[in-house]
């Protein structure tokens, strides 16, 4: 509301308070009511001194200094009595005044509806010229604040340079448009989340130094139908006045999923209507009209097929997680205000984290960061970054959780077994780290480390990873002849490979280069569906996905019975330190051989070796002590 209507409310709430206190006054200030009879008595009595006649109203005052009122029908009558009983009498006319009522009632009731309307025309002035939803969501880049730009974004080179175009419209529209060529109304930028699709759409608003509105999907879409279609229309109106602009919109899977055919109702209407409202006003768009539409979302498979069709959403770029390259631009970008120990190879840290968006290395960075502020380092160091990784990757390290000696066993077990078998197998993964550290809701991990960013698996490769998997429990049963709920998550992650080998990438003799299951989860998801099959095909799956892990846990088991001294070693020797990395665990590998070849020795040699690596004791020579312990 603007201040003339906030002046005109409060003086309408005056005008009402001053009225409601004249009343209260005058309710305060009459006298009390004299019956008429009562009155003539103590007229004919001497008892009245005075009288005020107002027509038929009297006000009277008695020889005892009372006052009273009274009302009388016949004012010509007892004016001969007033008279006779020399009573003083003060007439008045009691015509009305033009001006009292307009006082008391015409005036705060013309306050109030003067101030009504006005308010009623203020509001609607606004939504016709000022659509405030809009104007709060501009971003108008300052020239003195450096605002983000293409040299903030790394690890998308392929999407910079196909959005590069749209920055050079922006800058010099003549340069296309003398020739005949018009902008794409609508980039949609389509990835997983935190790969950098909303930095992106803000690089190139700061790369062409045009307003930017950005919004998300949900903003649009109210309980109460037509708002939603109403804040497009605003929105758009906006974006015309300020243009050439961009209007970022994220998550916009939010409010055009695609439309069902059968009646909507309730919030299925309003984002209807809202989705109408905005394919009308991008077809809107003349020639002319320079506003880039940009929009992000990781579920493109639910847009609806208006809103992506050429004239509209006429380009889609596809961003994916980084590669090794783009890893370390990213951490590049993110290190440069931080202080850096000279030991620490940024180039390392990219190859160890695999997979990790744009937005979770950002983390890795900041989360290193606070690790070596807390230890009060000098310099973020490798062993912060090593940290912050397996806090992302697996959570924080729960010192406080009591494990019995039994449980600690079976966990060194448990994980010596899936580090052998993974380094027995050439397709498996190096090993990074074996812990035996309770770390979120792992008891223990065994992290592996990919070399190369595999876009696509071999069925060697996954013949391995259910392998590993089954390690686990094949440990606990050579080891320690038990089984326990430790290998939950291990014959859930064997179960699940199998069955897409055999349903979905078509790896089976038996069931042959068929597809029975598809992925329902969404943008690059792995949520699958199976499709309809006879009974007999289920029970051929059934079978061949038992077949594959039961073969894989037997390759598993055969592999740990060779290396059997070798996991009890391991195994011992995580009990003592509780972590090892990869160059610990080829120690403890070569003691394990040599110790083997004494033993071997002196049984048939009938002497005593020693093995000068490898005391007698479980914990070897080249590893160093656990800590508090000597």
């Amino acid at each position: 509301m603007t201040k003339l209507v906030y002046t005109l409310f409060l003086i309408a709430v005056l005008g009402i308070i001053g009225f409601a206190t004249a009343l209260f006054w005058k309710l305060e200030n009459t006298r009390p009511s004299l019956k008429y009879n009562d009155f003539l008595t103590n007229l004919e009595n001497s008892e009245i001194a005075e009288v005020h006649l107002k027509g038929g109203n009297i006000s009277l005052t008695d020889i005892y200094g009372r006052e009273f009122s009274t009302f009388s029908p016949d004012v010509d009558t007892l004016m001969g009595k007033l008279v006779q009983k020399k009573v003083a009498i003060i007439t008045e006319d009691d015509r009305p005044s033009p001006f009292g009522n307009f006082f008391t009632v015409t005036l705060p009731i013309s306050i109030i509806l003067i101030g009504g309307l006005l308010v009623m025309r203020t509001q609607q002035r606004k939504s016709e010229e000022e659509p405030e939803f809009a104007k709060n969501k501009a971003i108008h880049f300052d020239k003195n604040n450096k605002p983000i730009t293409f040299d903030d974004v790394a690890g998308i080179p392929e999407a910079k340079e196909e959005l590069r175009e749209i920055v050079n419209f922006l800058k010099e529209p003549k340069k296309f448009s003398r020739l005949g060529a018009s902008l794409p109304k609508g980039v949609l930028l389509q990835g997983l989340p935190g790969t950098g699709k909303t930095l992106l759409a803000k690089a190139i608003a700061g790369e062409a130094g045009v307003p930017f509105y950005s919004f998300s999907g949900s903003d649009f879409v109210e309980m109460f139908v037509g708002v939603g279609a109403s804040r497009v229309r605003d929105l758009f109106r906006e974006a015309k006045k300020n243009a050439p602009c961009i209007v970022f919109i994220d998550e916009i899977d939010a409010v055009g999923a695609h439309r069902s055919g059968a009646g909507s109702v309730g919030g299925q209407d309003e984002r209807g209507q809202t989705l109408n409202a905005l394919l009308v006003e991008m077809d809107g768009f003349g020639r002319d009209d320079t506003i880039i539409v940009l929009a992000a979302t990781n579920r493109p498979d639910i847009l609806d097929p208006a809103l992506r069709r050429p004239g509209r959403f006429d380009r889609q770029i596809t961003i994916l997680p980084p590669d090794v390259k783009g890893r370390l631009k990213i951490i590049q970008v993110h290190s440069k205000r931080l202080i850096i120990s000279e030991n620490v190879d940024l180039a390392e840290v990219a190859r160890n984290t695999p997979g990790f968006t744009g937005a979770e290395l950002a983390n890795l960075v900041n989360e290193a960061a606070l690790i070596a502020a807390r230890e009060n380092k000098e310099a973020i160091e490798a062993d912060d970054f090593n940290e912050a990784k397996d806090r992302i990757l697996i959570g924080i390290e729960r010192k406080g959780f009591v494990i019995s000696k039994d449980d600690r066993r079976t966990m060194a077990y448990h994980e010596a077994g899936h580090a052998i078998v993974a380094r027995h197998l050439p397709e498996a993964d190096p090993i990074q780290k074996i812990s035996i550290i309770p770390r979120g809701r792992a008891m223990g991990h065994t992290l592996q480390q990919n070399l190369t960013d595999r876009q696509a698996h071999t069925k060697e490769y996954l013949q391995t990873r259910i392998a590993i998997l089954m390690a686990g429990r094949a440990a606990e049963k050579i080891g320690l002849n038990q089984q326990t709920t430790g290998a939950e998550d291990d014959l859930l992650r064997a179960t699940q490979i199998a069955t897409k080998m055999v349903c979905q990438w078509g790896m089976n003799e038996v069931i042959g280069p068929l597809a029975y299951a598809k992925s329902e989860e969404g943008f690059l998801g792995d949520q699958t569906n199976s499709l309809i099959y006879s009974e007999i095909t289920a029970r051929h799956i059934d079978m061949e996905v038992r077949k594959l892990v039961e073969e894989c846990s037997q390759k598993a088991h055969a592999i740990l019975l060779q290396e059997k001294p070798f996991l009890r070693h391991l195994a011992e020797t995580l009990l003592q330190t509780e972590t090892l990395d990869r160059e610990e665990m080829e120690i403890i590998f070569e003691c394990s051989r040599n110790k083997q070849a004494a033993e071997i020795s002196e049984s048939s040699e009938g002497k005593i070796h020693e093995c000068m690596t490898c005391p007698a004791t479980s914990h070897c020579a080249h590893l160093p002590s656990p800590a508090g312990k000597p």
